[in-house]
């Protein structure tokens, strides 16, 4: 890759921004923090994911949804409060395989980290953002995990916790 092609790309995390640079391979999720306020809800930031080396480089495409924002599944009767977003699909070739096929989402869409709940229990889900629509219900969570990461403001929304320094 000539140099004048190299190109920064970015994709999005909850904590922070993976950098891919073609001079230094992949790199933690942290390693471009500076660039982003950490608090900002991810919606509509530009993700992208890209490889090197031989590698297929994705289109850009755009979560939908963002940090703190609750949202239900479209097809299972669940809800959750979003966490963390990958930018691709992130998680094992079995956990994926494991979907029947006909039902089976894409990979090059953003997945999303939720604390999510049912009518019987809380756990934590991982969710193709095809499968998720927002969740105007205004109801508050219950799960537990919810309230260790965000506060819920007098409007209903939530909003991530901010640190304490000593």
């Amino acid at each position: 890759m000539r140099a004048k092609e190299r190109t920064e790309f970015a994709a999005v995390g909850a904590d922070a921004i993976l950098r891919l640079d073609p001079s230094i391979a992949l790199t933690s999720k942290r390693a471009a923090i500076n660039q982003y306020d950490p608090c900002f809800p991810l919606a509509g930031v530009p993700v992208v994911a890209a490889f090197y080396g031989g590698f297929h480089i994705m289109k850009p495409s755009t979560a939908k949804f963002g940090i703190g924002q609750v949202v239900k599944h479209r097809k299972f009767p669940f809800r959750g409060i979003i966490y963390d977003v990958d930018p691709v699909f992130a998680n094992t070739e079995a956990w994926w395989q494991a979907i029947p096929e006909e039902v089976r989402p894409r990979k090059d869409q953003p997945y999303y980290h939720l604390f999510a709940e049912n009518a019987e229990t809380e756990y934590v889900a991982y969710v193709s953002e095809q499968n998720l629509i927002a969740d105007p219900s205004g109801d508050p969570l219950r799960h537990p995990q919810a309230d260790e990461m965000f506060v819920r403001a007098r409007d209903g929304a939530y909003k991530i916790k901010t640190a304490r320094l000593n």
